[in-house]
């Protein structure tokens, strides 16, 4: 049972990132946006994932917020945090994770310099919990978790292609393939949905794992919102289905 638990908080932190897909909006002060996804482990409601989208003076804002539910909590809560803030070029600023896995926690803030053409990348790195501050030197412009989802409603995607992200994830710079696998019309809490269904590739070791195959349908427009997102576990399947949001 705990192993299915902790299978259960790494899938709804790996949705609270895979929430950072969030839609395209016009730049302009004051526009807010709110997606929430219900969790499911083999038919149990599990938990909530919530997608927070902002456009503020200091920039694109991103937050997801993923909790178990009350009887899932009896076992083991889950009360994870991430925001990250992204400078007009799509690139990330600051970067903030904040977990409670159990009596398991974990709070990370990355910095992120200007991308200047020419120059590296001075990223900051500071392991809050544990005293560490490191900063890196990156040889070219790298995305956090959250806004390397975010720069997927910027680019093209066909099916039967991939897509590449670089992605600075816990001290490492990672290139992660999303690969573009099919079209189709899926219903789910939210409504009915012409869809687009990737998979990424994971290979980080922080946020993101190498195990198990996870699966996302997009909405087949340029918001790219997700509406579905499965994962094998040991003993069943996970997913999390859009329930409500600002579409």
């Amino acid at each position: 049972m705990e192993r299915q638990l902790k299978k259960l908080f790494l899938i709804l932190v790996l949705f609270s990132v895979v929430c950072g897909l969030c839609p395209e909006v016009e730049a302009a002060p004051s526009v807010n946006k709110r997606f929430v996804y219900y969790i499911y482990w083999m038919g149990i409601r599990a938990g909530k994932a919530v997608m927070d989208y902002k456009e503020t003076p200091e920039g694109t804002i991103i937050q997801t917020h993923a909790t178990s539910t009350d009887f899932i909590s009896l076992f083991y809560k889950v009360d994870d945090f991430a925001q990250s803030t992204i400078y007009p070029d799509g690139y990330p600023k600051k970067f903030v994770l904040k977990v409670h896995e159990g009596f398991h926690r974990r709070h990370k803030i990355t910095e992120f310099g200007p991308n200047i053409p020419g120059e590296s990348q001075k990223v900051i790195f500071n392991n809050v919990l544990e005293d560490e501050i490191l900063e890196f030197n990156l040889d070219k412009p790298a995305h956090d978790p959250l806004s390397a989802f975010y720069a997927i409603t910027k680019i093209g995607v066909s099916v039967g292609k991939s897509s590449y992200i670089d992605i600075f994830d816990n001290k490492k710079l990672w290139n992660t393939e999303i690969q573009v696998l099919k079209k189709e019309k899926i219903r789910v809490i939210a409504g009915e949905f012409n869809t687009i269904l990737v998979k990424p590739l994971l290979k980080s070791e922080g946020i993101f794992l190498k195990k198990g195959d996870m699966h996302i349908w997009l909405t087949d427009d340029n918001r790219r919102i997700p509406v579905l997102f499965t994962s094998k576990a040991k003993i069943g399947k996970f997913s999390a289905i859009l329930a409500e949001g600002d579409y």
